[in-house]
C-alpha cells in the first residue's frame, strides 16, 4: 500500500500572513505543519503584504472560488513624493519629488474619483497571467505588455491618518471588490497630487466573511506543531480550522434525511419539501445530512434548486470514512 502523503482533513485556516513571504510559500509551510494531503490558497497576497490569507484544506478547496470572488478590506500606508517601478516599497525608486505642500484636504479630494465603479490597469508586477505566465515574471525580465483596464469597485476609502512633510504619508482603510490593486490606487493618488506615491505597507484586514481577529500566526502554529509532535496528535492545530462549508456560510442550508442524502451523494437531484421555503429556483444552497452520528450535521456539498423544487448536486464532497479522520 502506498504511503499517504498527508492527512485527509477538511477545513479552512485563516492565516495572518507575515511580510516578506509569498502566498504560495505560506501555503506550503502551513501544509507541512498540518501534514495535510491537499491544500490551496484563495488569492495571492503580495510578499510585502500581511494579514488575512484563507487557506483551504481537503474538500474545502472545492469552494475556494467563493473566497476568491469575495470583497476585501485593506489598511495601507501610502508614501507620497516617491514612485517605484513596482508601485510599492519592494521596488526600485524611479522618481522623487517633495510632498511638503500636500495637505490632508487635497488628499481627500484626490481620493474621491478613485472610489466607486472604476477601471484599473493592472500593474506589470501583479500576479495576473499573460499567456500562462505571471506578469511579474515578465516584468523582471524587462518585458512590458499592454494591459487592458479592468472594472473593479472601491466601496470606500477612509483616511485614518495624514503625516505632512517632504515625505508625507497617508494611512487609509479601503473596502473593495476582488481584483482591486491597492498599489494602483496609491499610484493614481500620487499622479493626481502631482508628486507620485507608492504603497509603503499593506495589510489585508478582511476577506469576505472573515476578518483579522479570526486569524492565527505562524508563531502560534509552530508552537502547537512542536506540542503535536511531542504528544503525537494534531488536536491543538486542528482546533483552528473552520468547517469546509465556511466559505459558503451566507448561503441557506437544507438538511436532507439520510435516504435522500444517499442519492444526493451519488450525484442525483432529490426532492425536498423545504427547498422552496428557503430558496428560489436557481439559488445555491448548502446541503447537509440531517441524520448523522457526528456532533454536527454532516456537510454533503453545494446544491442548486431546480425548477421542480428538487436539490441538484453542484459540488459534492468526499464521504470520509471513520479511519480517515
Amino acid at each position: 500500500m502506498a504511503r499517504r502523503k498527508g492527512r485527509p482533513i477538511d477545513g479552512v485556516l485563516l492565516l495572518n500572513k507575515p511580510a516578506g513571504m509569498t502566498s504560495n510559500h505560506a501555503l506550503q509551510r502551513a501544509k507541512r505543519l498540518f501534514f495535510v494531503e491537499k491544500a490551496g490558497h484563495t488569492g495571492a497576497l503580495d510578499p510585502l503584504a500581511t494579514g488575512v490569507l484563507p487557506l483551504c484544506f481537503g474538500e474545502a478547496t472545492k469552494f475556494s472560488q467563493f473566497l476568491l470572488d469575495a470583497d476585501k478590506r485593506y489598511r495601507s500606508t501610502f508614501r507620497l513624493g516617491q514612485t517605484t517601478n513596482t508601485s510599492d516599497a519592494d521596488g526600485e525608486v524611479t522618481s522623487e519629488a517633495s510632498a511638503e505642500s500636500i495637505t490632508l484636504a487635497q488628499v481627500e479630494e484626490a481620493l474621491i474619483p478613485l472610489t466607486g465603479a472604476i477601471l484599473q490597469v493592472p500593474s506589470m508586477f501583479s500576479a495576473l497571467k499573460h499567456q500562462g505566465q505571471p506578469l511579474y515574471k515578465m516584468a523582471r525580465q524587462g518585458i512590458e505588455i499592454e494591459r487592458a483596464p479592468r472594472p473593479v469597485t472601491v466601496y470606500a476609502i477612509e483616511v485614518l491618518a495624514f503625516r505632512a512633510g517632504d515625505a508625507a504619508e497617508v494611512d487609509v482603510d479601503i473596502r473593495c471588490s476582488k481584483g482591486t490593486y491597492i498599489r494602483s490606487i496609491a499610484e493614481d493618488l500620487g499622479f493626481a497630487l502631482g508628486c507620485g506615491a507608492h504603497v509603503k505597507t499593506l495589510h489585508r484586514s478582511g476577506a469576505g466573511l472573515f476578518d483579522e481577529t479570526q486569524c492565527v500566526s505562524f508563531e502560534q502554529l509552530e508552537l502547537e506543531h512542536q506540542q503535536a509532535s511531542a504528544l503525537g496528535g494534531y488536536v491543538a492545530l486542528d482546533s483552528h480550522l473552520l468547517s469546509a462549508d465556511a466559505p459558503l456560510a451566507t448561503l441557506p442550508a437544507i438538511h436532507l434525511p439520510e435516504s435522500s442524502a444517499h442519492y444526493f451523494r451519488l450525484g442525483n437531484p432529490v426532492m425536498d419539501a423545504q427547498a422552496y421555503r428557503i430558496a428560489a429556483q436557481g439559488d445555491m444552497v448548502r446541503v447537509f445530512c440531517a441524520e448523522s452520528n457526528q456532533t454536527r450535521a454532516q456537510f454533503l456539498g453545494l446544491g442548486e434548486i431546480t425548477d421542480d423544487g428538487r436539490v441538484a448536486p453542484k459540488r459534492i464532497i468526499a464521504n470520509r470514512s471513520a479511519n480517515e479522520q
